[in-house]
């Protein structure tokens, strides 16, 4: 749990804990401080794809060669990932995914309220385990949970990090 510290320190410490080596990522502006740490990180990976779907054959591929991975994106990238979701579940392979939400608290974007709404069900749809997270100070302890949950039963799961921890974005942000 957080002392103070945001959101990200608590996550980072949680990711060093379980050796998870690579973070695959579609930059969002509310992962920046958390990408931001990982890729200063000499231990640590960071692969920015094109598309969210990639991560699906990047954890998959780590873990077969022994190796730790997790996928950090926003929630209008989730629909993207639906199919390729079948490559960790038929290998038993943990897919860890750290997912910002969009669509939900003080939403100015419209056509992000559909997948924001969509999110949960569609992942839960497939066989991904959701663990939703509303306050700041429990992301640290979620996420854990969650690493815990993938890397110990090899199956998906999905933090979703509220908008509101986020806070509400305006026109011109990420």
């Amino acid at each position: 749990m957080s002392n103070g510290q945001h959101w990200s320190d608590d996550v980072y410490a949680e990711i060093k804990k379980r050796d998870i080596e690579t973070v695959c990522t579609v930059p969002d502006g509310g992962l920046t401080k958390l990408l931001n740490m990982i890729n200063d990180d000499q231990a640590m990976r960071l692969v920015t794809m094109t598309t969210e779907e990639e991560g699906m054959g990047i954890v998959t591929g780590q873990w077969l060669g022994g190796k730790k991975a997790m996928i950090a994106m926003q929630s209008s990238g989730v629909g993207n990932c639906i199919n390729a979701l079948g490559y960790p579940s038929i290998l038993k392979a943990p897919c860890l995914m750290l997912v910002t939400m969009r669509g939900m608290w003080g939403e100015f974007n419209p056509w992000q309220v559909q997948m924001g709404m969509g999110t949960k069900p569609a992942l839960e749809a497939v066989g991904v385990r959701c663990l939703p997270v509303e306050n700041p100070t429990e992301v640290g302890e979620t996420f854990a949970a969650a690493a815990d949950i993938a890397f110990h039963g090899g199956m998906s799961c999905a933090v979703l990090i509220s908008q509101r921890v986020m806070g509400a974005k305006g026109f011109g942000q990420d």
